[in-house]
């Protein structure tokens, strides 16, 4: 079945080549494009696409708040929002991850990566820009006055496991890391699911913030 996409930007040349990256794949349809973001939640109630793909600064609504309407806290079965935006700002960021979205993009982005943070989305996953997530993380690495307590694995994680989450802190994509390790996307995301079960963390973020604050990657 294919997976479908809504997408909310006031560019419309920005929605159309959105809309031609993601329509081109088999396996991801775009089923609304819309240009404010009242009428992307309107849409969204009304469709229940599988990926919501919203700008920020829109018209009417911004995205951060359709995103809390739509995946917040507390929303009955929420929908799974993908942020892509131009505005590189930690607090766009927190705020958007607070609100429930479950990854932020650049819009400089590769075709390659947007395709594949719309997957993770479709599948619950969280994907955030890598040049983002080095970002926010680095100073994991600087700030020493940071003592708050690091959680211990429920279990130990394998060497194969260590190496993906080195990855990940590294701010690297799941096709890049299996380039890299020579092993498949899936046996990646089998990793990924097994690190995170093993660190009761929900997202990829997190699996690089403990990266970080254990000294792996130092």
């Amino acid at each position: 079945m294919s997976t479908r996409v809504l997408i909310a930007d006031d560019q419309e040349m920005m929605r159309s080549a959105f809309g031609m990256i993601l329509d081109s794949q088999p396996d991801i349809e775009v089923v609304a494009s819309v240009g404010d973001g009242q009428s992307a939640v309107d849409e969204a109630r009304r469709l229940r696409p599988d990926v919501c793909l919203l700008d920020i600064r829109m018209p009417k609504l911004d995205g951060l708040e359709a995103t809390r309407l739509l995946a917040g806290p507390g929303v009955l079965n929420p929908l799974n929002v993908l942020i892509a935006t131009t505005f590189d700002l930690d607090e766009y960021v927190y705020r958007a991850l607070r609100n429930g979205a479950c990854g932020f993009l650049l819009k400089d982005m590769s075709p390659a990566l947007l395709v594949e943070a719309v997957r993770a989305a479709s599948a619950g996953a969280t994907l955030i820009s890598p040049t983002v997530t080095t970002r926010l993380l680095a100073h994991f690495a600087l700030d020493r006055s940071d003592k708050t307590p690091v959680a211990a694995p429920s279990e130990p994680l394998t060497e194969r496991e260590l190496d993906v989450v080195r990855q990940v802190a590294q701010g690297r994509t799941n096709s890049e890391i299996a380039a890299d390790l020579f092993v498949s996307q899936a046996t990646v995301k089998t990793h990924l699911a097994n690190v995170q079960r093993k660190l009761a963390v929900r997202n990829r973020v997190e699996i690089a913030a403990w990266a970080w604050r254990t000294g792996l990657c130092v």
